[in-house]
């Protein structure tokens, strides 16, 4: 596999990337890509580490010949929240950074799977789909938004509510990645019940943890920890079922086939193209219906806010 990661010297870039350097298969190339010069030195630091990974390190205007015979390119580039912001404060200047990166897959690895970390993925990932439809390489099953963090975070939190072994729950979160577009679907915890009280309460922890995140750091970034071993449980998933391993099922804002939006989270099956086969979200809980159905006219304004940027930036370029 080679696998490109393009943001590589910020927080989530370089734990990604140090994750990836000893789980990747044996023979993997992993090139890591940012603006800075920085990046050289952080995959020689990254080498010393003994593993049958290569890891090279790119800046500048060197990208065309990094993203040659990508895989997989994963993107983290942009700027991080920081106190009082929400992911749609971060829109205007991520937006343009993703337009601009997504052109250069596109025109250099268009066969490459494309997964979008960068915030607000509820707006970026129309914009990389326009700007692949454009370019006449746009495949559904090959773009993500990457929301694995969403599920490792229920999971995290109904295994301490509960006292179970929180790397044994699978929590299905389906919707978006941006406040209440984030549903859990505790419902459909398997062995564990929860009252009322209980799914109102973990629903909301679940949606803000990330604000959680952004204040106890104190405006020095938000999270890049935990959205590296999310990013990194994906696309080992993802290297899985381009590698052909069956039932690799991960959960990813994509252009699928509910009627909730046209871009929604949920569940896929990976395969060799990317996405083998859309799952369905499964049985709702009345909580849950109604959730979805405030979440999805949300969500479907965040999509149209995607596509208009990416109409009004074509238009101008």
């Amino acid at each position: 596999m080679k696998v490109v990661i393009i943001g590589a010297a910020g927080g989530t870039g370089q734990a990604l990337s140090l994750l990836l350097k000893t789980q990747l298969p044996p023979g993997s190339d992993l090139s890591l890509y940012d603006i800075m010069p920085v990046t050289k030195g952080i995959a020689v630091d990254l080498s010393h580490i003994p593993s049958a990974v290569t890891v090279k390190g790119y800046f500048g205007d060197s990208l065309p010949i990094v993203l040659k015979e990508a895989d997989i390119v994963l993107i983290t580039a942009g700027v991080a929240r920081k106190p009082g912001m929400d992911r749609s404060d971060l829109f205007n200047i991520n937006a343009g950074i993703i337009y601009d990166l997504v052109k250069q897959v596109g025109r250099n690895c268009p066969k490459a799977c494309l997964g979008i970390i960068t915030n607000p993925v509820n707006t970026l990932v129309p914009i990389a789909a326009n700007v692949l439809k454009k370019l006449g390489v746009y495949d559904p099953r090959k773009l993500f938004g990457i929301t694995t963090l969403d599920v490792i975070r229920a999971s995290f939190f109904v295994g301490s509510l509960k006292n179970e072994d929180s790397s044994k729950i699978t929590v299905p979160v389906i919707g978006g990645h941006s406040g209440i577009t984030i549903l859990p679907l505790l419902s459909q915890v398997n062995g564990i019940s929860f009252s009322d009280q209980e799914v109102e309460q973990l629903t909301s922890r679940i949606q803000n943890a990330g604000n959680d995140v952004v204040e106890a750091k104190a405006g020095d970034g938000a999270a890049t920890l935990s959205m590296g071993y999310a990013a990194l449980k994906f696309t080992m998933s993802l290297v899985d079922g381009l590698q052909g391993k069956p039932n690799k099922v991960e959960y990813a804002f994509v252009a699928g086939n509910t009627a909730y939006a046209p871009y929604f989270s949920q569940p896929v099956l990976l395969g060799r193209e990317g996405v083998k086969e859309y799952l369905d979200v499964g049985p709702l809980s009345t909580f849950e219906q109604q959730a979805v159905e405030k979440l999805s006219s949300v969500l479907k304004q965040e999509i149209v806010l995607g596509e208009q940027f990416f109409k009004e930036r074509t238009s101008t370029s």
